[in-house]
């Protein structure tokens, strides 16, 4: 035998597991099984599965199902687990069994041999701690994966996404303040429209992300909802019937939110609707940063040819043959995560029709998926503002200077002189060069306080009150 190598075993035979690493044989059979894409569970799962393992443990001590001294062992492991310490010991495929039995697995051996090592006991010999009988007491994959699923997620759209959509929608409510007073062209269909305020337009901006907030809370009584004490096929059976309450009360407390027991254990385990319903309130986000993240960057456009009613903050050199050329980069950056979010919601929605009788059997990847976007988005948020947003600039000669030469104000002119004459007027002015004002003024079709009064600009932003 190779001497960096031991013996393990399970079910199926004798499997050869590296000497140095706390999982064993069914682990390894996983690692030989999927080499898809290098890619396993992110740090976030883990850490929840950490808070499951450890919570299930106390659970089993408070019924009198486990010895106290290897329920101490198989808590102190797993919430190594849960700090970060022990990942190197998963090394389980993202793209592997569909319900995660694998990475279940891979927990209940790494724990099973990590609590052995604490009482100081052989690794591999599965005793006095076996991962089957004991870190997986009153458990099974199909309940497990899915609570950590929920787990993790819950987690991560609490304290990662919610708070960095209300830091980018506090940026964005700055600048609508800011800018209320600045007036600029509006634009439909990429062509001039009626005038808008700036600090409007921002405050549009600010509201698609306080709703996107909204739809994401409008999930989260599901994602609260764990399917922990179903077992195979949500029956139970196996487990004690106050295991799950209990074990569910620990995981609230250890992530301070208000995890519950599924209402119906057999919706819990064969369907993945609430993730399919979150991927969903994710991509509305990334459709509304879409618009934002354009938005900014084609009113920056320029510097001497383009939109130019924003300036962005210089962030980088954009061309390495174009001196001086500056990009917007970090607008790109957020379109290419929305692309992702996008395309990850594809996938979920995918894997959310995979439930195949009593179980859903795309639960990894649709959990990564979902996982990946919420990291994402966050991420993005934060960025923007920090590099973009709190340091934009408004270029109020250059909004007054589009204002003046749009030909659509002359639908201020349209209750007092008609459609027709406002369209003639602005057919004539785009003929000649001339601006709507010195046209009307021309044609004298007001007199001069009331031409001026018609064609304030600011006023043109405010809805007429009876």
């Amino acid at each position: 035998m190779n001497d960096s190598v031991r013996i393990e075993k399970d079910s199926l035979g004798e499997v050869e597991v590296p000497a140095s690493a706390y999982y064993g044989a069914q682990t390894q059979r996983a690692v030989e099984n999927f080499p898809i894409s290098g890619i396993p569970f992110p740090r976030s799962f883990l850490s929840a599965l950490g808070i499951v393992k450890s919570s299930c443990a106390r659970a089993n001590q408070d019924l009198d199902d486990l010895d106290p001294q290897i329920a101490g062992a198989i808590v102190q492991a797993a919430d190594e687990l849960r700090t970060g310490e022990l990942d190197a010991h998963f090394p389980v495929d993202i793209f592997q069994t569909g319900s995660g039995t694998s990475t279940n697995m891979n927990a209940n051996e790494v724990l099973s041999n990590r609590a052995i090592e604490i009482l100081g006991g052989t690794i591999g010999s599965k005793s006095p701690v076996h991962p089957n009988d004991h870190v997986n007491r009153g458990q099974s994959s199909n309940d497990v994966i899915p609570t950590t699923s929920h787990v993790a997620v819950g987690i991560e759209l609490e304290k990662t996404l919610l708070p960095a959509l209300d830091y980018l929608e506090a940026a964005l409510t700055e600048k609508a303040q800011a800018w209320d007073g600045i007036v600029k062209t509006g634009r439909t269909h990429l062509m001039d429209a009626t005038p808008v305020r700036l600090g409007q337009v921002f405050s549009g901006y600010a509201a698609q992300v306080r709703l996107g907030r909204v739809r994401v809370e409008a999930t989260l009584p599901r994602i609260r909802e764990l399917a922990l004490g179903g077992t195979a096929v949500g029956t139970g059976i196996n487990t004690l019937p106050l295991f799950p309450p209990k074990a569910i009360q620990y995981i609230a407390e250890a992530t301070g939110i208000p995890f519950v027991e599924a209402n119906n254990h057999f919706e819990a385990q064969a369907a993945r609707d609430a993730l399919v319903e979150v991927s969903g309130a994710l991509k509305v986000i990334a459709c509304s940063l879409t618009k934002i993240a354009n938005d900014i960057r084609f009113l920056g456009s320029g510097p001497r040819t383009g939109l130019g009613e924003l300036r962005l903050p210089e962030t980088q050199p954009g061309s390495s043959i174009m001196p001086g050329k500056v990009n917007p980069v970090i607008c790109e950056s957020v379109l290419m995560v929305c692309a992702q979010v996008i395309g990850n919601d594809a996938a979920v929605t995918i894997g959310g029709q995979g439930g195949n009788f009593e179980l859903n059997v795309m639960i990894p990847v649709m959990t990564f998926n979902v996982l990946q976007s919420t990291d994402l988005l966050a991420n993005s948020c934060r960025n923007l503002v920090d590099r973009c947003v709190t340091d934009l600039v408004a270029d109020e000669d250059r909004a007054t200077e589009t204002v003046e030469r749009n030909l659509a104000i002359c639908t201020a002119l349209a209750p007092a002189i008609g459609y027709d004459e406002a369209a003639s007027i602005s057919k004539e002015a785009h003929k000649t060069g001339r601006n709507v004002r010195e046209v009307a003024a021309e044609r004298g079709v007001l007199g001069d306080n009331e031409l001026a009064q018609a064609l304030d600009s600011f006023a043109m932003t405010e809805r007429l009150q009876a």
